[in-house]
């Protein structure tokens, strides 16, 4: 589970009810009828705007939201430069068994590709496919939860404009205005509260996921030209090393100078 997703959501929670319990009695915040306005209008609105097809899989695409997935650049470098050198030693063809040992989809393809011998520009071509794909599928549902984002204060602004309206038919007895009033507000408060606590956050939460994986699959694709051309592993990993922060860097040449040191060590 992603802990910052569910902490800020807990604490946001957390913090709007304690400073409601502050002011006064939490019942007055709750009202069936603004519910419905607000979730209904803004479902009903998503629905309109967006195939049900796209709509019920945003509920799959949301829960990337609360599910860490731990990008390991270092893992996947030193896979390649592993393969890499395998390439090296035993040719090409050697990768259609080492294959069937990788996990990741994309590089398990890209090894297939190699020891078929497709070509450079069909494979890049290909495998920059994948890349698009998986963006696209990432860009509908940041796109869905970027409107609802825009539906919900909207439809809670239909509702207060309801209860406004209630309010002022209903003048000739002034003790009820302030109570009608409240009400015909809280909608808005709803519709604020699932804008900014749950809709934009997580189209911004899958904005960062969409660009941590996209980056994985550019390491992949670079990584397999590069064993297709038979570079000297040691320069693919120079060349890889540039997708990442220095922090990242610092990690990779770390992890590779230990690997050398009880190689040497083991000889």
């Amino acid at each position: 589970m992603d802990i910052a997703t569910i902490l800020g959501i807990i604490s946001g929670i957390i913090l709007i009810a304690s400073a409601i319990l502050m002011g006064g009695e939490f019942s007055i915040f709750i009202n069936v009828p603004s519910m419905m306005i607000v979730a209904g209008g803004t479902i009903a609105a998503t629905l309109i705007a967006y195939p049900l097809k796209e709509v019920l899989g945003v509920l799959r695409i949301g829960m990337k939201v609360f599910i860490t997935s731990k990008q390991n650049y270092i893992g996947i470098i030193q896979e390649l430069r592993r393969v890499a050198l395998l390439a090296k030693q035993k040719g090409v063809l050697a990768l259609e068994a080492e294959a069937k040992k990788v996990k990741h989809p994309l590089l398990k393809q890209g090894l297939n590709m190699i020891s078929d011998g497709i070509p450079r520009n069909s494979m890049l071509r290909i495998l920059s496919t994948q890349i698009t794909n998986v963006q696209n599928r990432h860009k509908v549902g940041r796109a869905i939860f970027m409107e609802m984002g825009k539906y919900a204060p909207a439809f809670g602004m239909v509702g207060t404009l309801i209860g406004l309206v209630q309010m002022l038919a209903g003048l000739e007895d002034p003790s009820t205005i302030g109570p009608k009033m409240a009400v015909a507000l809280i909608t808005t408060f709803y519709g604020a509260l699932l804008a900014n606590l749950f809709f934009i956050p997580m189209s911004t939460k899958l904005k960062r996921r969409s660009e941590t994986e996209t980056l994985e699959m550019q390491l992949i694709i670079e990584g397999l030209l590069s064993i297709q051309e038979g570079e000297n592993p040691n320069i693919m990993v120079d060349k890889l090393k540039v997708f990442l922060d220095r922090q990242l860097r610092a990690q990779v040449e770390k992890k590779l100078a230990s690997q050398k040191h009880m190689v040497k060590k083991a000889a």
